[in-house]
């Protein structure tokens, strides 16, 4: 920024090969026609006349002064090559060339100590305190004795010492409060030499009275004030700046009503106000020089900014994007460092450098030193665009699609509902009894609800549902709930996630959904434009578009409406195909998975064959999988095609596809294992059934008729044990089902393959199965379940004493009973009489190996009773209190109703979740 500004102010009017060639960062302008070179020369018709000591070089937010003291050794080198000694050249940087201000006293402190040591280092003598140094902590007026002014400006003549106290009564109002506001504030060009004079003539030898104790201190913070004034209203030839951010949110209301006041095209946020606030400190024809969050190039909310920039021009930007400092992680940070010259040569053409694709800052630093990724680009070019984005990279071709209609003039782009209390009206499908939902029963009152999710293309994210009784009476009845676009619910449209990572995922949107505002929806007036537009929107031109008009997280409803696109291809009956079929195959891979509404039986099952073995069956899936992946990557590939034929942008866009941007999955051996495990355990409850499609039981009626080739658990508690102690524990249960769906013969060969694919400790297959089971397969199935699990895990801690798995659906008032006295009474027997075992061994055998073992088991056995008689201690109050539950309420009410007592006191009996 130094370089480009400080730097380029001088060498235009003082052209200098060596100095430009030790300047590393610096940028040569464009070529320019004829026309602006000619203007351009003009103006460096003043910089020719500028010596050293005439540049005054300001950072209004200087914190620990690193700009400043990189700015003087630029300057440095400009005395130099001007003659100057290191020496003089010290002293005349601090004294005419070098400004800061900032509202903080530590960082004037560290920023005034940096840059005298900076003068120090050539000049030796520059700390005898004879030097003027112009770095200011930003005071306020507000302890000032205004009374005491008059006691000022002794010996004036009457008409000057009048303007003077006048100038200083406005001085004195207008900075009341000035740490508030910083910099930022707007103060009046006044008579400065006239108002030091007033400070100056003060009668302070005279006879000391109640009225004039403390004037000295009066007039040292006068003198103050006025210094302070001075520097922000005296106008720049180079202002530099590393703003602060601060959202209107996050503002005082002080600062809040001075902002909207004195700028409102800006009040959004803090950096915003002082890019405008720079440009006013700047001289005609002189430089300004930021580093900024990147926002103000593309948000609508800085329309007026972007209008007030153009007016002038950007010389040249490193767009830097995230990751531009390795102490800043993340995505959100998102900077650009830029130069402006307050003029205005509507065909000047900017250099910019496009390094937001780079993922750290040396990556950032080498492309800009190589000059890889740059762009030439005029003002104008971004004027032919609705909102006046900073869209540099942008071809020429591309810029001129947005002489298109936007999407707006072809459909609604909205948003939905705000239930004002989220917790208490949406629910994941699978966390209430079936018969409540709308999808399956006339008299549901819980309807499909879209809230956005994960990046996903074509189908899915279909997992949450909204109360809607009485067409949603009791959300509209709630004080901060809003219901909007209510004709667009239950119709045909597309809908994405408003926040994403720099990734747009349209989905289709079949008409039985109500939306919200996380999740933005389109629906087109003519219906037979959905296919036509949902393939434009997937494709990589759209996100090209996209990436210009917003390129931030956000995907509103706003800037997807702004995309332009011509609507009257003659492609749309082939797009719509393709289209179709993306959306067939996104449905199928969705619908492979146990969180999908219209999941029917897991693909191990699906594609079983005569040989009943899991491993030929998963190769089969592996293939259809695959088919799948690359049946859709194709596809996407075709849009893309297309879409740039009807454009004419084959120079410009390629249509390949990264197969990380295909968002259905291939298969995969350790989930889809583990999968088939929870599918396994879902029909060990008799949530689905080998007989039936789909969901067997989910609340409601129970219809034993269902379930013919596998039982389900009777009393819906299977225990989950560390050992082999009974053969209907989940291991057991587990063995029973891969007879039924594989065949006795193929057993263990089948158990060897399951074992191998979860990976778990154990020296037998039924071992690593047992500790997936009681180790990892609650933490699994949460996850999958989004934290609302419908398996619930009895858990007595951490010695594995006890843990027994139950169905949500299935639970009643006498679970927790029967569990603890047909399970974990059980368990407890089991335990005496093992530990009895153990000693029978320690005091019989001879064996010293045998008896080493047999004490330690019996260690650990003793201390796993000791944990089921004090769990027993715990679920003996819940068992007595016979707790119901309802499902409308959720996991999160239930999973706490359960373990709380009729006293209210809570007790830890299942996992955390």
């Amino acid at each position: 920024m130094v370089e480009n500004s400080l730097g380029r102010l001088w060498l235009e009017g003082h052209p200098n090969d060596e100095l430009r060639a030790g300047w590393k960062y610096y940028l040569d302008e464009a070529e320019q026609e004829p026309e602006v070179q000619a203007q351009l020369e003009a103006i460096r018709e003043q910089y020719k006349t500028i010596k050293p000591e005439d540049i005054k070089v300001i950072d209004p937010c200087m914190g620990s002064g690193h700009i400043l003291v990189y700015a003087f050794d630029i300057l440095m080198q400009i005395y130099e090559s001007y003659g100057y000694s290191q020496r003089d050249s010290a002293k005349s940087i601090l004294e005419h060339n070098l400004y800061g201000l900032d509202i903080d006293k530590r960082a004037y402190q560290l920023a005034y100590f940096a840059v005298m040591m900076k003068a120090r280092q050539y000049n030796r003598r520059i700390l005898n305190g004879e030097t003027k140094c112009h770095l200011y902590t930003i005071q306020e007026s507000n302890g000032i004795n205004r009374e005491q002014l008059k006691y000022f400006g002794v010996g004036m003549e009457e008409s000057e010492r009048k303007l003077a106290l006048h100038q200083m009564e406005y001085l004195l109002d207008t900075m009341h409060d000035a740490k508030e506001f910083g910099s930022i504030l707007i103060i009046d060009d006044l008579k400065w030499d006239l108002l030091e004079e007033f400070v100056e003539r003060a009668n302070l030898d005279g006879q000391v009275t109640a009225d004039t104790v403390g004037l000295d201190i009066t007039q040292v913070k006068l003198r103050q004030l006025v210094q302070i004034a001075a520097a922000m209203a005296l106008k720049y030839d180079v202002v530099i700046t590393n703003p602060p951010y601060m959202g209107s949110g996050g503002m005082g209301p002080k600062l809040a009503d001075y902002v909207k006041k004195n700028y409102p095209d800006n009040k959004s946020d803090l950096f915003a106000v002082f890019i405008e606030r720079c440009g006013q400190m700047t001289k005609k024809n002189c430089f300004q020089a930021m580093i900024t969050q990147h926002a103000w190039m593309f948000l609508s909310s800085f329309r007026a900014l972007r209008a007030k920039l153009l007016s002038n021009d950007i010389i040249n930007m490193i767009h830097l994007g995230a990751k531009a400092f390795e102490e800043i992680g993340g995505e959100v940070v998102q900077t650009t460092s830029f130069v402006i010259r307050i003029s205005h040569l509507k065909q000047y053409k900017a250099i910019y450098h496009r390094l937001v694709e780079y993922g750290n800052q040396i990556d950032k630093q080498s492309a800009y030193l190589e000059q890889t990724d740059v762009h030439y680009s005029k003002k104008i070019n971004f004027s032919n665009i609705e909102d006046k984005p900073i869209v540099y990279w942008l071809t020429s071709k591309l810029i001129n699609l947005f002489e298109y209609k936007p999407l707006s003039e072809f459909g609604d782009s909205c948003k939905g509902v705000g239930t004002g209390n989220n917790n208490k009206f949406i629910r994941e499908w699978f966390e209430v009894s079936k018969e409540r939902l709308f999808e399956f029963s006339p008299t549901g009152i819980w309807y499909l609800y879209k809230m956005g999710g994960e990046f996903r293309k074509w189908y899915g994210n279909n997992t949450n549902v909204v109360l809607w009784k009485n067409n949603g009476e009791e959300i509209r009845k709630q004080s901060n709930s809003y219901v909007r676009n209510s004709k667009h619910f239950f119709e045909e449209g597309l809908e994405w996630t408003k926040i994403s990572s720099n990734k747009l995922g349209v989905r289709y949107m079949p008409p039985k959904y109500i939306f919200d505002d996380a999740s933005c929806c389109y629906f087109c007036f003519d219906k037979s434009h959905t296919l036509y537009i949902l393939g434009y929107l997937n494709s990589s031109l759209a996100m090209e578009l996209l990436r210009s008009l917003n390129p931030t997280l956000n995907y509103t409803n706003g800037t997807i409406a702004k995309i332009p696109i011509n609507a009257q291809s003659n492609f749309i009956n082939e797009v719509s195909e393709l289209v179709k079929s993306c959306i067939d195959i996104s449905k199928n891979e969705w619908d492979c998975f146990e969180v999908s509404l219209d999941f029917l039986c897991h693909p191990l099952i699906k594609y079983r064959t005569i040989d009943n073995r899991i491993t030929e069956v998963f190769e089969l899936w592996v293939k259809f999988a695959e088919m799948n992946f690359y049946q859709l990557k194709s596809n996407e590939e075709e849009l893309n095609r297309i879409f740039i034929e009807i454009y004419g942008l084959q120079d410009e866009l390629t249509p390949e596809v990264e197969d990380k941007e295909v968002t259905i999955r291939k298969a995969d051996l350790g989930r889809d294992v583990r999968s088939f495990l929870s599918y396994a355990v879902g029909c060990m409850f008799g949530r689905y059934s080998l007989d039936v499609d789909g969901l067997a039981y989910a609340g409601g009626e129970w219809d034993s008729s269902k379930y013919k080739t596998f039982i389900p658990d009777k009393d819906n508690v299977i225990p989950i044990t560390d050992e082999e102690y009974f053969e209907d524990d989940i291991v057991g249960l587990f063995c029973a089902f891969l007879k039924k769906t594989f065949g006795e013969e193929t057993l263990e060969e089948n158990l060897d393959f399951i074992a191998k694919a979860l990976g778990n400790k154990g020296n037998t297959s039924r071992e690593v199965i047992r500790n997936y089971f009681l180790k990892d397969f609650f933490k699994d199935h949460c996850k999958v379940y989004q934290k609302r699990p419908i398996y619930w895990l009895f858990d007595s801690g951490k010695a594995d004493g006890f843990k027994a798995l139950v169905y949500m659906h299935r639970y009643n008032a006498d679970t927790i009973g029967n569990l603890r006295i047909d399970y974990l009474h059980r368990m407890q027997r089991v335990y005496d009489s093992e530990i009895a075992r153990m000693q029978e061994t320690i005091d019989n055998s001879g064996n010293a190996r045998e008896v080493a073992a047999a004490t330690k088991r019996k260690e650990k056995l003793t201390k796993q009773l000791k944990e089921t008689k004090e769990y027993d201690e715990k679920i003996a109050h819940l068992a007595l209190a016979r707790i119901e539950m309802d499902l409308d309420d959720g996991v999160k009410v239930n999973y706490e109703k359960v373990q709380t007592a009729g006293d209210g006191k809570k007790y830890e009996i299942l996992a955390k979740i």
